[in-house]
């Protein structure tokens, strides 16, 4: 199964129809157009997707397009009820909105005990579970998880989500750490003390002997490496 966290991205499509003077727009042109978009968004998804795209009102009447444009408005996602916007961008242009509806069924990750804060997700500490989704953001993939800190505790048979979760520390505030930095045909490696948390490939700074403060890049092993 494929690493799943659903955020879908922003998206436009495009269809140039043949147009002829004072023609009315074909709800079934704008209905394909919209079919698919929705199609395009939802495919690579896993899990089991079933969309529908409602009927446009009869009494709808549109000036013939000579391109759609398919679009999802800011703020909206393709999960559950929603619209896909519809546009015309001809000199006599319009708007609509057509109304859908998206059911996606997976396998997200749920904990199969109380975790405390802190933890460290192991795979015993997950399973799935098929539900629909209700939301954004939901685990669907162990890989997602195993290896990851808890922010806060969390219940047994609590649904995981990224918010969830974050990258383990490669530096602790206040540790020793090594700086490191090199170029062609030098290496330059000190001490100094990190001054922050931080995360493999997080931007952390560090004081140094001397007093100075620089920043550099965590990495495994208490190592910052800094631009030469």
């Amino acid at each position: 199964m494929k690493n799943f966290c659903f955020l879908l991205p922003a998206f436009l499509l495009l269809i140039a129809l043949p147009v002829q003077a004072d023609e009315q727009q074909s709800h079934a042109d704008i209905l394909e157009a919209v079919t698919a978009f929705v199609r395009a968004q939802t495919n690579d998804l896993p899990g089991k997707v079933v969309s529908k795209v409602d009927e446009i009102d009869p009494r709808t009447v549109r000036s013939a397009c000579s391109k759609l444009e398919v679009f999802l408005p800011a703020g909206s996602q393709l999960l559950g009820n929603s619209m896909v916007g519809v546009r015309c961008p001809d000199k006599k242009g319009w708007t609509l909105f057509v109304p859908v509806h998206v059911t996606v069924n997976v396998d997200m990750l749920i904990a199969n005990r109380p975790l405390m804060q802190g933890h460290v997700l192991q795979a015993e500490d997950i399973s799935s579970q098929n539900a629909e989704l209700a939301q954004t953001g939901i685990l669907t993939n162990p890989s997602q998880a195993i290896g990851k800190v808890l922010k806060n505790g969390i219940g047994a048979g609590q649904v995981l989500m990224q918010e969830m979760l974050r990258a383990p520390y490669a530096v602790t505030q206040g540790q020793t750490v090594q700086l490191q930095v090199g170029g062609a045909g030098f290496s330059i490696r000190s001490e100094g003390q990190a001054l922050s948390n931080a995360a493999e490939g997080e931007s952390v700074q560090v004081k140094t002997a001397s007093g100075q403060t620089v920043s550099g890049t965590a990495r495994p092993g208490g190592i910052v490496e800094l631009r030469p």
